[in-house]
């Protein structure tokens, strides 16, 4: 029998006769079939769904990724590793099997493929699974190392994706000149969010951490690569460029699971850039005997609609990681960009008196103390006494009896050289391998002290963290709290629990403040990794800080654009506070006030995130100018804030190159109306026309046009078309209103008990379908002299008799949807028994 492997892989078994000749001629024949017979990709599996084909190679390895409809990769890739400061890449191994297999897991059913390179005894061997799912169109690729030998190494890096070949690297049908890239960021401004076109590299790579989206001009087609997850390792992504005669191409692309250090490195808002050598500690993983270590799981998908991809990308996160979502948005008030570090008891009062006076009935109704109020990074729980010398737990008792929800600011793992921690127990800091605490930065508010980093895989170190949280909830009534500067703390170095990565140990750490503000809290996660806290906060920054200034705001527009996907996916989305007064900064020199348009500009820019709605302005500043006060009491800005969606940029990376970047937002309110938001961020007056069709509007009907900001002006509109005329720094904000669809009220069903005991806690509840008019304001009256607001109440009636529920749900047509329910409520109440001490003094 002749055992004979063809080319794709299968074994195929053969039985001759002993006979001279006859086993030469049955040779011979197998050698010619072998090698001549045509095979279709012979020595290839494929994998594929709708959109994706994936082509594996069973002599070297590698893979390649073709879209569905195209003859030619996109990539064509390799595996490698860095274990013990070497790379080893997988063509470099002498064997290559290849594993398929039917799957299902949380985003699906599909099909895989599991290669192995092995048979170097001097190297872990290299293992990938790559899989396209059945229902979705995306794969995902996640590579191992297993160490089959006797002895140990240490990894540096896994690297699930190396381009290979000499030319063609992401391919998208067109000269690789008209690309343009979107890489996010490590943290939402770390490095700022910018879009860049190919040739514009910074020195010549376009660097990525988390995701990375590639888009061609010219033949409207994309690829997208993002981290689904984010265990232990940080993905870093590198697009490198080079110039050419006819324009830039693509000389190199890969996607690492790595520590953080790099970015640490080299990036110039980071406190170790330029740092002593032993403070930049390089990952090492130690992988023993036996063992195995993971990458990250990396997603990629292509096509002609990116936006399809960043949402996908977005809904595969939020079903892997549970995230938290709330129900309804914040609106409110925080101090930074009204007073920066001269933030005091008395100028917050004052704006809390303000904002409960004037605002508090449209929703605003979250005060937020920001960076500033504390004695020391670390000691959240201690104020400043000569800032709040009445300490602040009197202090937001008294605003939280004005009807406000108390926000405030903490960078939970930050220590400062004057906090307690630092003064009594440095063994709860990072340290160097000389068991030296690292020094990350110096403090904004005392810069000749330094700061440092909490351990918190360190049982002291977590055992504070939770008391410091617990106290800002249960003892000054917190409801929601900043966590800020994280990307800075996340750092590779010694910690209590060997073998954590910066990763890990920022993960720990968010778990042990989770468990102490208890789920009721709102968390805010703000200067960190963006994928990292999903599932433990509600809230996160996605864009640079705002200001007073136009340039801030349009810092601010490209990640709020980028970012649009990740609002409801990952959390809600925080594009900063908007700022509207005309109010000047001298300490950050703030040469003249906004203008109107620049203020407008700034409040539109939150609007269109559908996330986190604050005011950064000193309010009786801002109370000083009817024009502004009547920007944040806009009602169409308002419905947008409360139905908290993100409008779609629709030139997210297809901008007009004078437009400067993406410009063009459009949210679909309901059936019947839209807000399309268009921004100017140059320095001339710009004008664009836009068909019905081309906003993906029905042709054929009328549609009504209102401009949002200036209600007494004439939006430039014909069956067909808008057009707008804007000045320089302004935006235009048009309701669309499609007039063959009526106004109608949300459709609400509600959940009422029909029975109910004297002071039993009842639960109501009520749902709006998801297809019909979305509802803004939920407003309970329960029959019995009370009321309360929300989708979900609670109520205890004190007395016996049969009363009537009536709800009442504000729509965004305006028309507002009421229904009744009646409740029977007998018994008396029911005591508890004396406790066998009353009466002891």
């Amino acid at each position: 029998m002749l055992l004979v492997r063809d080319p794709r892989g299968a074994i195929k078994r053969y039985r001759f006769s002993l006979r001279r000749n006859t086993l030469i001629a049955t040779v011979s024949a197998l050698i010619v079939s072998f090698f001549f017979t045509p095979f279709a990709h012979s020595a290839e599996t494929e994998l594929q769904n709708a959109a994706l084909l994936v082509r594996i190679s069973s002599t070297d390895g590698s893979y390649a990724i073709v879209l569905k409809g195209k003859s030619s990769p996109v990539v064509r890739a390799e595996i490698a590793a860095e274990v013990d400061h070497q790379w080893g890449r997988s063509q470099e191994y002498p064997k290559h099997e290849i594993g398929s297999a039917d799957f299902e897991d949380t985003l699906g059913r599909g099909h895989q493929a599991t290669v192995t390179s092995s048979g170097l005894p001097d190297r872990p061997d290299l293992i990938y699974t790559i899989r396209v799912y059945e229902n979705h169109p995306f794969g995902e690729i996640r590579v191992q190392l297993q160490n089959h030998s006797q002895r140990s190494f240490q990894v540096e890096s896994i690297r699930s994706l190396e381009a290979i070949g000499s030319s063609g690297i992401l391919n998208l049908d067109a000269n690789p000149g008209s690309d343009r890239v979107l890489s996010d960021s490590f943290s939402e401004d770390w490095p700022p969010l910018q879009i860049y076109d190919l040739g514009k590299a910074p020195r010549g790579v376009h660097r990525a951490v988390g995701s990375q989206l590639i888009y061609n001009q010219q033949s409207n087609e994309s690829m997208f690569f993002g981290a689904l997850t984010s265990d232990r390792l940080l993905t870093i992504l590198h697009l490198k460029t080079q110039p050419g005669s006819t324009g830039p191409s693509i000389a190199g692309f890969s996607v690492d699971s790595t520590g953080t250090t790099e970015i640490q490195a080299t990036e110039e808002d980071s406190g170790l850039r330029g740092a002593p050598r032993e403070n930049l500690i390089e990952l090492n993983l130690p992988l023993a005997p036996g063992g195995s270590i993971f990458a990250e799981r990396l997603m990629f998908a292509g096509g002609s609609d990116y936006h399809a991809q960043l949402e996908n990308y977005g809904t595969a996160i939020k079903e892997l990681h549970h995230s938290r979502i709330p129900e309804a948005n914040m609106l409110g008030w925080w101090s930074w960009t009204a007073f920066y570090m001269k933030i005091t008891e008395g100028n917050t009062f004052t704006n809390a008196l303000w904002l409960a006076q004037h605002l508090e009935a449209l929703g605003y109704n979250y005060f937020h103390f920001d960076f500033g109020y504390g004695f020391a990074r670390g000691d959240y729980a201690i104020p400043n006494a000569s800032k709040f010398p009445h300490g602040m737990r009197t202090l937001t008792q008294r605003i939280a009896q004005l009807g406000l929800n108390i926000g405030i600011w903490t960078a939970p793992f930050e220590v400062g050289q004057r906090s307690s921690i630092y003064e009594h127990h440095k063994d709860w800091l990072v340290h160097n391998a000389q068991g030296n605490p690292i020094q990350i930065t110096t403090d904004e508010e005392v810069p000749t002290e330094g700061v440092f980093v909490l351990d918190t895989t360190n049982p002291g170190a977590q055992e504070f963290l939770h008391q410091t949280y617990r106290t800002l909830v249960r003892e000054w009534g917190v409801k929601y709290i900043k966590l800020d500067f994280m990307d800075n703390t996340a750092i590779e170095g010694y910690y209590f629990r060997p073998g954590r990565t910066a990763l890990e140990a920022q993960r720990i750490g968010l778990q042990v403040i989770r468990e102490a503000v208890g789920d009721n809290t709102l968390l805010d996660k703000d200067g960190s990794p963006m994928l990292n806290v999903v599932g433990l906060v509600d809230d996160g920054r996605v864009s640079q800080d705002t200001g007073h200034t136009f340039t801030r705001s349009k810092e601010a527009g490209q990640g709020i654009a980028a970012r649009y996907y990740m609002h409801r996916k990952f959390f809600i989305n925080d594009p900063d506070a908007f700022t509207v007064s005309r109010q000047l900064i001298e300490e950050r020199e703030i040469p003249t006030p906004l203008t109107l348009n620049e203020a407008e500009v700034s409040i539109a820019l939150s609007a269109v995130s559908g996330g986190m709605y604050e005011i950064g302005d000193d309010l009786p500043t801002l109370g000083a100018d009817a024009d502004r006060v009547a920007l944040v009491k806009n009602p169409d800005l308002l419905q947008m804030a409360k139905l908290g969606r993100a409008a779609i940029p629709l030139d997210l990376l297809s901008y007009r190159h004078e437009d400067e970047q993406p410009s063009i937002f459009l949210l679909r309110e309901d059936a019947r109306q839209s807000i399309l938001a268009v921004f100017n961020w140059t320095e001339q007056s710009r004008s664009h026309r836009f068909s019905f069709s081309e906003l993906g509007f029905p042709a054929g009907r009328t549609y009504d046009c209102k401009d949002v900001l200036e209600p007494t002006a004439r939006v430039s509109a014909d069956n067909d078309s808008i057009r707008l005329d804007q000045p320089a720094h302004s935006v235009k904000m048009v309701k669309i209103v499609d007039t063959s669809v009526p106004a109608a009220a949300p459709s609400i069903a509600v959940q009422v008990p029909d029975h109910a005991k004297v002071s039993e806690d009842i639960s109501l509840s009520a749902n709006v379908e998801p297809a019909g008019v979305p509802a803004l304001d939920y407003r309970w009256d329960f029959g019995d002299g009370t009321s309360q607001s929300g989708r979900q109440v609670r109520h205890a009636y004190t007395m016996q008799g049969q009363f009537t529920v009536r709800l009442v749900v504000d729509g965004v047509d305006g028309i507002p949807a009421e229904k009744r329910a009646s409740i029977s409520v007998n018994g008396a109440v029911v005591l508890p028994p004396p406790s066998r001490y009353q009466g002891i003094k």
